[in-house]
């Protein structure tokens, strides 16, 4: 079926809840980033609020991951 618009329905956008347990060292480290944060921006985001775009920019910036993606589904 066509339709009269270019754009494809959205994808499912609900966030996901996830539950995950830090090393102290990370938990810091994510703390300290925060900060820094908050410093270049002048705008406090709780940590919670900027572990998702931290994950995001990690796996966009991993060109090996990319080609892996691209390439299929993982294979046992």
């Amino acid at each position: 079926m066509r339709t009269p618009i270019k754009l494809p329905p959205l994808a499912d956008r609900a966030p996901v809840r996830i539950a995950i347990l830090l090393a102290p060292e990370l938990n810091r480290a994510l703390a300290d980033y925060a900060a820094a944060y908050e410093a270049a921006y002048g705008k406090a985001e709780p940590v919670a609020e900027l572990i998702p775009a931290i994950l995001a920019a990690f796996l966009e910036s991993d060109r090996g991951f990319a080609r892996l993606r691209k390439a299929g589904p993982a294979r046992p």
